[in-house]
C-alpha cells in the first residue's frame, strides 16, 4: 500500500490535536466527494485512499484509546459507506461534511489563539 503522507505517518500526526487531524481526513473527505461527483474514478481513489490513511492514523493514535475510538472507528465505516455504496445505509452526505467543518472550524480557531499566544506584543518590539 502507499503511504501518501510519510511525514505524518513517522509520528508526527500523533503531535497535531483531534480537531486537527479530523480537520485534515475532512479535508480529504471533500476532495474524494468533489471527484466522485466529477466521475475521475483514479482521483477519487487517490484521495479516498489518502483519507482512510489520514483516519487510520488517528485511529491508531494512543491519546484516543479511549472513549473516541468507538466513534472514530463508526466514522471509518460511515465514510466508506457513503463513498463507496451506491445507495448508502446511514446517512446523508450534507451530515459529514457538516461534522468535518466543526473540527476544521476548530483547528482553524487553535492555529490562531497559538500564533496570537507566539507573536510578541507590540510594546515588547520598543
Amino acid at each position: 500500500m502507499t503511504t501518501y503522507h510519510p511525514d505524518l505517518a513517522a509520528g508526527r500526526w500523533f503531535t497535531l490535536s483531534l480537531a486537527n487531524q479530523l480537520g485534515n481526513v475532512g479535508s480529504e473527505y471533500e476532495r474524494a466527494q468533489s471527484w466522485k461527483k466529477r466521475g475521475d474514478q483514479v482521483r477519487f481513489d487517490h484521495a479516498f485512499d489518502r483519507l482512510l490513511e489520514l483516519l487510520d492514523l488517528t485511529i491508531a493514535d494512543p491519546r484516543w484509546k479511549n472513549h473516541r475510538l468507538k466513534e472514530l472507528t463508526r466514522l471509518r465505516e460511515v465514510v466508506c459507506d457513503e463513498l463507496y455504496n451506491k445507495v448508502p445505509e446511514f446517512i446523508h452526505p450534507s451530515d459529514l461534511r457538516q461534522y468535518f467543518l466543526y473540527f476544521g472550524i476548530l483547528a482553524r480557531s487553535e492555529r490562531e489563539k497559538g500564533r496570537a499566544e507566539r507573536a510578541p506584543s507590540l510594546e515588547n518590539r520598543k
